[in-house]
């Protein structure tokens, strides 16, 4: 007895624990829209979507038989089988959500909970073939097949489904309104909003009422005997709505949608998703209090078949769940990093890509670009022409002369991914299929991305790559989740009591360590270069952010080649390595800076322009800069780990000098840089030719010891190649300071004189 109620109190911490990494990995789904748009500051959006969580826990009573019943056949396993099997697939869960989320990809809970709930039966019913006379051809004895192969072709399906929806719907809805919207909307915005918030209203509130734990019989018999009159109520009073505001206010009723369809998509995902996090935990307890009614009965010889049998959940714990997935919606910081994936390749504007291309990308691309060709030769010129103008957003951009606030994406086109997530979602809910929310939302943010001319021939070859690598990971997700799931099952099984505490402690460490990686990936990120769309540059802030950039590159690269030098002298490969790291850590945000030259060049002001030759000048030398640390740090890293012979003690001594002479360099940059005055540039020319000849001196040296036949090959290459690139990375920097010193002299008018 003991054993299953420690089971029962770790599968409610468990229970916690995956609603919290749950809603960090769900929460882009409905959230991703409204952030990308920027419709409102996030505090309201979140404030917004959590209201809709907290009311769609109470929609999901309906959907917990999924996990008690939907996979498996509860009547042929026991209670001390079943519970196995539910610890196995909470354990599973929690650590393969919280490592999705650490890499900020987007991956499905449902998926991962329904292969979890798979692997984990079909490891427990092996386990009880092999100990009786059946064979695996009895396995379906166990295993609902029919069903678990409905909900994944279901889900399967939904991915094409949503993606085709999301690209019908936004081609007609930007040809109706084109980018222009705000021309268009008074004329028939109220319609179109009227329709979308009627559509959100049907799915949401007559096709998910049923499952809803506090909806009496009654209640839903009316809604379904009435659906037609609140249909037409709900058109007609949200139109008239709408159009007064639009009218008398000049309210941007898109607004409204885009937040109307966050709440819905908000309270459909609770209502759909719930069950992944919390359905298995409150099956495992509610077998247990089954177990306890009949004492009688050993956990051996108890059999589940009560869990066949429809429950409603009670509405407590629906809201105890949606309290906890609120407060994670606002403080976690995870979450933030799994929205990013999604609203980067469905963004409008160009820029750096997280993704690179790849051959299948490649081919689709060039396979595309040739159907257009043909079809363009099929359609009328007329009508060709027309469809160009409607989707021309960088022509509207010209002649709005509107300073465009920094959001990834329209309001119009958050609009329909709101209400087409929404609609899909909440009919399946209604049909009781544990629909994908990530699938659906994804794909049908992809859709209208496309359609919407997102992805240009400039970035749909990482666009798409993007697409791939993020379904590719839905499919890990499966065979990971049924993999890891079956061997937890069996390892439980063999360990007892013993075994879940030693699997509970290494998940708390997983998640603790995962935690940790995720902030220091942060904290690169957040030292990126970020370039804000909305603000417009002239001379002073870029000036500013120049020298901030020049600045932290100083002490970066000071610190770097610094420590790479100490490491070869003592040989300490471990530190060489971390210093590798940062090394390409540093590579990274130089390519970021350069990435950003289009932003920051187009967003120049007139008579800023004479500075911005001047600044791609910088950013090519910080390049240059950072491509000559990592041919320092590299081949010394291969020194050291290949083992080969150290340096000769006068060449240690040669290369502290070296070192010393070097960051005395760069001390000399940072402080000429930080005073913005290079009149006493002349002292750090001097410095560099000092640095100059004394590389020439040794590389002299280095001539001798080989004719004395002193060294070795590897010697050799390693030392001259340290000398040539230190020759390199000094006089790039000086390069930079010029540039640096003509950057402000051209920048301000009054130096100039």
């Amino acid at each position: 007895m003991n054993i299953y109620l420690v089971f029962v109190v770790v599968l409610i911490f468990l229970a916690v624990s995956d609603l919290v990494v749950g809603i960090t990995n769900d929460a882009a789904n409905f959230l991703n829209s409204a952030i990308g748009s920027r419709v409102a500051p996030l505090k309201v959006i979140l404030a917004i979507a959590g209201l809709g969580v907290l009311v769609g826990a109470t929609f999901s009573s309906g959907m917990m038989e999924i996990a008690r019943s939907g996979i498996f056949h509860p009547g042929q396993f026991y209670f001390s089988e079943i519970m196995v099997i539910f610890l196995a697939v909470m354990l599973t869960d929690v650590i393969l959500l919280d490592t999705f989320n650490t890499f900020g990809f987007p991956t499905s809970t449902t998926v991962s909970i329904i292969f979890e709930l798979l692997g984990a039966a079909v490891a427990v019913s092996i386990i009880k073939i092999s100990n009786s006379a059946e064979t695996l051809g009895d396995l379906s004895t166990y295993i609902n097949s029919s069903k678990a192969l409905a909900i994944i072709s279901g889900i399967l399906l939904s991915v094409v489904v949503a993606f085709t929806c999301g690209m019908i719907v936004q081609f007609f809805t930007r040809l109706i309104f084109s980018f222009n919207y705000e021309r268009y909307m008074k004329y028939f915005g109220a319609i179109w909003g009227g329709l979308a918030i009627t559509a959100i209203i049907y799915f949401i509130l007559v096709k998910g009422a049923k499952g809803a734990s506090f909806m009496t019989p009654e209640a839903v018999d009316w809604l379904h005997t009435h659906t037609w009159q609140i249909l037409i109520i709900c058109f007609l009073g949200f139109g008239a709505i709408l159009q007064l505001l639009l009218t008398l206010f000049n309210v941007n009723i898109l607004r409204i949608i885009i937040l109307v369809g966050t709440f819905s998509l908000a309270m459909a995902f609770a209502g759909n998703d719930l069950v992944n996090f919390i359905g298995v935990p409150l099956a495992g307890l509610e077998s247990f209090k089954e177990f306890l009614n009949n004492p009688s009965l050993t956990p051996e010889t108890f059999r589940m078949g009560v869990l066949s049998e429809p429950v409603k959940t009670p509405t407590l714990f629906l809201l105890a769940a949606g309290l906890i997935m609120v407060a994670t919606l606002f403080l976690s910081k995870k979450a933030r990093t799994v929205s990013q994936t999604e609203i980067n390749l469905a963004r409008q504007g160009t820029g750096a890509e997280r993704f690179s291309s790849s051959l299948v990308s490649r081919s689709l691309v060039r396979g595309t670009v040739e159907l257009t060709k043909f079809i363009n030769r099929l359609v009328p010129d007329k009508m060709r022409s027309f469809i160009e103008k409607r989707f021309d957003a960088e022509s509207y951009r010209k002649k709005s002369k509107a300073v465009k606030d920094a959001s990834s994406f329209d309001l119009l086109r958050a609009s329909v991914n709101m209400f087409v997530a929404s609609i899909l979602i909440a009919t399946a809910t209604s049909l009781k299929l544990p629909l994908s929310t990530t699938y659906v939302t994804f794909m049908v943010a992809m859709g209208t991305s496309l359609s919407d001319r997102a992805w240009g021939r400039e970035s749909a070859v990482y666009r798409i790559t993007g697409v791939i690598s993020v379904i590719g990971g839905w499919f890990f997700t499966a065979i990971t989740a049924f993999t890891a799931a079956f061997v937890v099952a069996n390892l439980l099984n063999w360990g007892g009591i013993t075994a879940t505490l030693i699997a509970v402690a290494l998940a708390i460490f997983f998640v603790i360590r995962t935690t940790i990686l995720h902030r220091k990936r942060a904290k690169i990120e957040a030292g990126k270069e970020v370039i804000d769309d909305k603000e417009t540059l002239n001379d002073e802030n870029i000036m500013q952010k120049c020298n901030a950039d020049i600045t932290n590159v100083v002490n970066t690269v000071s610190k770097l080649y610094f420590s790479t030098i100490l490491n070869l002298i003592k040989e300490d490969r471990k530190k060489m390595k971390k210093v590798l790291r940062k090394i390409e850590e540093f590579n990274q945000y130089s390519k970021e800076l350069k990435y950003n030259i289009y932003t920051t060049l187009r967003k120049l002001e007139e008579d800023s322009v004479e500075t911005g030759p001047y600044y791609v000048q910088i950013l090519d030398y910080i390049r240059e800069i950072a491509h000559c640390l990592r041919y320092i740090a590299d081949p010394i890293y291969e020194h050291l780990d290949n083992n080969h012979p150290p340096l000769l003690r006068e060449q240690i001594k040669d290369m502290h000098g070296l070192n010393e002479a070097i960051s005395s360099f760069y001390d000399e940059i940072h402080a000429l840089s930080k005073k913005r005055n290079f009149k006493d540039l002349s002292v750090l020319i001097s410095q560099q030719q000092g640095i100059l000849d004394l590389i020439l001196k040794m590389k002299k040296k280095q001539v001798k010891f080989i004719k004395a036949e002193m060294v070795g090959t590897r010697n050799t290459l390693l030392y001259l190649n340290l000398l040539s690139e230190s020759k390199n990375l000094v006089l790039h920097t000086i390069n930079m300071a010029k540039s640096q010193r003509d950057f402000l002299l051209n920048g301000n008018p009054a130096k100039k004189k």
